[in-house]
């Protein structure tokens, strides 16, 4: 028999909002070793499904896209001047899956990720509502899935690999019926860790594949 994590009793008594904020108000982001010149920011969004499951959201990039097509992401894209990282991954939720979230569902922020192609991405947790109706942008979005909140913290996951190309394992987590990769796959294991368990985690040593270098 398997004891129910806190996260899950949290969501079980109706206060996974306040629980994950809780976590993120006590996480001390660290700064990234260097500063890329390119910033994105992108979303970490707590919702339930139809059944009341707690759930997260992931996205399928477009085949229309002209960089990293077709793979698995979170919502959030380049942050414009004169954006703060919230605003940006605020709006880039709206332009891509058409929902709304106000500045006061934002629970919190994650460490930010730099990649091998040279962005810094800032991660921004927040409560999207129950059983929210998105909107899906077809340019930027081919398919959007909730997954439960528990495919996190599966006994596989995550998983490390090791390349010839780097000394620092590649992240990755099982999901669905695929592999998710860093970046997507190290920030999704910062927020289990913070926002849902409340670990301190760090993820800025775990490394991309090299088909994500670019």
């Amino acid at each position: 028999m398997h004891l129910k994590s806190s996260w899950m009793d949290a969501a079980a008594t109706g206060r996974l909002r306040e629980h994950a904020a809780r976590n993120l108000a006590g996480f001390e982001r660290t700064p990234p070793n260097r500063e890329p010149a390119k910033r994105a920011a992108v979303a970490c969004l707590i919702t339930h499904d139809d059944d009341g499951i707690p759930c997260f959201v992931i996205t399928r990039r477009s085949s229309k896209l002209s960089s990293h097509k077709g793979q698995w992401a979170l919502p959030g894209g380049r942050i414009d001047p004169g954006e703060s990282v919230i605003e940006a991954a605020l709006r880039e939720v709206r332009e891509e899956i058409g929902l709304h979230i106000p500045d006061a569902d934002v629970l919190g922020r994650l460490d930010d990720y730099v990649t091998r192609s040279g962005y810094c991405i800032a991660p921004v947790v927040a409560w999207a509502g129950e059983r929210p109706a998105f909107t899906l942008n077809p340019a930027e979005v081919q398919e959007l899935h909730m997954l439960p909140l528990a495919d996190l913290d599966r006994e596989d996951s995550p998983q490390f690999v090791e390349i010839p190309e780097s000394d620092r394992p590649v992240i990755r987590l099982p999901l669905m019926d695929n592999l998710i990769h860093a970046p997507t796959a190290a920030v999704l294991y910062q927020f289990r860790e913070a926002a849902l368990h409340g670990r301190p985690t760090r993820v800025a040593h775990y490394e991309q594949p090299v088909f994500a270098w670019k």
